[in-house]
């Protein structure tokens, strides 16, 4: 009887009442799970594989392209040198001056041009500046400038197309001296010109003398670089410029050429060796400056000039 007894009362449910300490546990189910998500973050929606998709696709997109990586920070050593790249504008980042340096009308220039500008003063002692530059003399002031930022060569085309106008650029081939590169920056701003393009390689790149030639105007003529001066001259012609390369030799005289009228580029090449062979097969005119004086051959920067000038003039 008594196993029977149990048999009756035992439960036959299997529910269970409230568990102790249940309560938040509770509460929190019948919390609301806040606004609903936008479609494209709901894993799963159409949208969501779409946005998804598409961050796949522009990581894997090539990163916008430069001139060419950049290099190490310039220095500008010797007191005449800091004060005339100073004077003429070079985007320099800081001056270091040696401590307990004498003070002569050079050093107070260049503390107060610094100072106007809004460039860093580091003081230094002499072994810290002897190393900076490798033992040269630089009389108690180093200026350093940060690499230039190069274009790249469609920038230049790009600007001069959004603008309704012409592009009318300069390619250098194998122009070494900065200077030169300066000079022909400076023709190029002068003559409303929209850039000069360089080679990567074995080439002037914009250096403080290279600033300093341009007399300032390289602020506001961008300078490209080119990895393979051929190919950019086809990219070029395919973007509808005529190439027009200077040599002593060229078939055409350049009054005589029409060309400079509408989208062109110019290229000029070094003094001894002219244009490359490759380069020069590119061209589409081959143009030579007449000199009646018997001049063998001009300085790039001139014979840029010279013919920047009757581009500008043919055009207005």
């Amino acid at each position: 009887m008594a196993g029977n007894s149990q048999r009756r009362n035992r439960r036959t449910s299997n529910k269970k009442g409230a568990t102790v300490g249940s309560g938040g546990q509770r509460r929190r189910g019948l919390e609301g799970k806040g606004p609903t998500p936008p479609a494209s973050m709901r894993k799963g929606h159409k949208k969501n594989r779409v946005a998804n998709a598409q961050a796949k696709q522009a990581a894997r997109r090539p990163a916008p392209r430069r001139g060419g990586p950049k290099g190490p920070n310039e220095l500008v050593v010797g007191r005449n040198s800091v004060v005339e790249a100073l004077r003429e504008g070079v985007p320099a980042k800081t001056l270091y001056v040696q401590q307990y340096l004498d003070n002569d009308e050079r050093v107070r220039e260049a503390l107060q041009l610094a100072n106007d500008k809004g460039l860093n003063l580091m003081e230094a002692p002499r072994p810290e500046l002897d190393r900076m530059t490798n033992g040269l003399n630089h009389q108690g002031l180093v200026l350093s400038v940060p690499p230039y930022e190069y274009a790249h060569p469609e920038d230049l085309t790009a600007a001069a197309f959004d603008d309704g106008e012409d592009p009318l650029i300069v390619a250098l081939d194998g122009i070494t001296d900065p200077r030169n590169l300066g000079a022909v920056v400076r023709s190029v701003s002068a003559f409303g010109g929209h850039g000069v393009v360089v080679p990567e390689r074995r080439a002037a790149g914009m250096t403080a003398s290279a600033w300093k030639t341009s007399a300032g105007t390289a602020a506001r003529t961008p300078v490209a670089r080119a990895t393979n001066m051929t190919r950019m001259l086809e990219a070029y012609q395919k973007e509808g410029l005529m190439v027009v390369g200077l040599a002593a030799d060229g078939d055409v005289e350049l009054h005589e050429l029409e060309a400079l009228e509408g989208p062109v580029v110019i290229v000029v090449g070094s003094e001894g060796k002219g244009l490359s062979r490759l380069v020069g097969e590119t061209c589409d005119f081959r143009v030579r400056i007449p000199m009646p004086g018997g001049a063998e051959s001009l300085n790039a920067g001139v014979a840029a000039g010279v013919v920047l000038y009757e581009a500008a003039r043919r055009r207005a």
